[in-house]
C-alpha cells in the first residue's frame, strides 16, 4: 500500500501543477476547480500515506496500542478535506455562471484527457484495499471522484465549442459536486462511527454475542465490547461465564480461550479479542448490567 500512496502522490502532484496553469491560461473555471480538488486530494494521499506508516509503529508504554488509530482520524480528515474542496468549487461554479468566460476548449480537453488517465490509474492503485481498509476506500474515492470531474470537464469543453455556451463549464462544475457529495457521505458516516468507538460496519455485535453465548460450558455473556483499533484492524472485550458445573471432564480453559480468539479472528475478522472467564455466576460481576459500560 505504501507504493501505492507513493506513485499517487508523484503523479497527482505534477498533474496539479499542470492542470491549474493551463486552468488559467484557457480561462476554464471548471479546469481550475479540478486542480484545487487534486491538490486537496494530494495532500489527503500524503496524509493517508502517513497514517500507514505510523500504523506500523511499535506500541509504547503510553500507546499500548500503537498508533493505529491515526488511520481512522485520517480517513476523517479526508472525507472532512473533500466536502471543503466540493464547498469552493460550488461557491467559484456560481460566481461564474452569473459572469462566464471564454474558454479555450481544445486546452481543456487535452489536459482534461490526462487528467482521466491519471486519477483513473492512480484510483485503481487502491480498488482492490478499498473494502477491508477504511483509509484505502477513502483514497479510491478521491481519486474515483477526480476522474469523474475530469470527464465532466471534457464534456463541457465539447459542447461549449460546439454550441459557444460558455455557462456549460461552471453549471457542469456544479453538478459534479453533488455526485461527490453523495460518495463521500459514506465514508464520513463510517469514519466518524470508527472514532466513536462503533462497531466497524460488517459485524453484527449480536451475531459475535450469540456465537460466543454457543460456545461449550458458556452460560452467559456480558461487557461485549467491539470496536476499530485502525481501519483495518478490530478489537473485543467480553466478560464469559463458564461455570464449573457446566464443564465436561477434562476440559481445558486454555484451550477455550484459544478456539474461541480464533473463532472470533476467522468468523468476524476480529483478530484482537480478549474474553475474561469468570465461573461463579452468583458473585454479580460489577459490569454484568448493560447500562454499566
Amino acid at each position: 500500500m505504501g507504493r501505492a500512496f507513493a506513485i499517487g502522490v508523484a503523479l497527482n502532484t505534477l498533474f496539479v501543477a499542470v492542470e491549474a496553469t493551463a486552468g488559467f491560461w484557457s480561462g476554464s473555471m471548471a479546469l481550475v476547480a479540478d486542480a484545487g480538488h487534486n491538490l486537496s486530494d494530494v495532500l489527503a494521499l500524503a496524509m493517508a500515506w502517513g497514517a500507514t506508516v505510523l500504523a506500523q509503529r511499535a506500541p509504547t508504554a503510553r500507546h499500548t496500542y500503537g498508533l493505529r488509530k491515526g488511520t481512522i482520524l485520517v480517513s476523517l480528515a479526508n472525507a472532512v478535506f473533500l466536502l471543503l474542496a466540493v464547498g469552493a468549487i460550488a461557491s467559484e461554479s456560481v460566481q461564474r455562471l452569473t459572469s462566464p468566460g471564454q474558454i479555450a476548449t481544445t486546452t481543456v480537453m487535452l489536459v482534461a484527457g490526462l487528467g482521466v488517465v491519471i486519477n483513473t490509474a492512480t484510483a485503481l492503485l487502491f480498488m482492490r484495499g478499498s473494502k477491508d481498509d477504511l483509509n484505502a476506500r477513502g483514497a479510491f474515492l478521491h481519486m474515483a471522484s477526480d476522474a469523474a470531474v475530469s470527464v465532466a470537464v471534457i464534456i463541457g469543453a465539447v459542447v461549449i465549442a460546439i454550441t459557444g455556451l460558455n455557462w456549460v463549464d461552471p453549471a457542469l462544475s456544479l453538478a459534479i459536486t453533488g455526485v461527490i457529495v453523495w460518495g463521500t457521505w459514506g465514508l464520513l458516516r463510517d469514519s466518524v462511527n470508527l472514532a466513536l468507538d462503533a462497531a466497524p460496519r460488517g459485524i453484527d455485535p449480536a451475531a459475535v454475542r450469540a456465537w460466543l453465548g454457543g460456545l461449550p460450558g458458556v452460560q452467559e455473556i456480558h461487557d461485549l465490547h467491539i470496536w476499530a483499533m485502525s481501519t483495518t484492524e478490530t478489537a473485543l472485550t467480553a466478560h464469559i461465564i463458564r461455570p464449573a458445573a457446566r464443564l465436561e471432564s477434562g476440559d481445558d480453559g486454555d484451550r477455550f480461550l484459544h478456539e474461541a480468539c480464533e473463532g472470533l479472528a476467522h468468523r468476524f475478522n476480529i483478530g484482537h479479542a480478549t474474553l475474561q472467564v469468570e465461573t461463579d455466576a452468583a458473585s454479580a460481576c460489577r459490569l454484568a448490567p448493560a447500562e454499566v459500560v
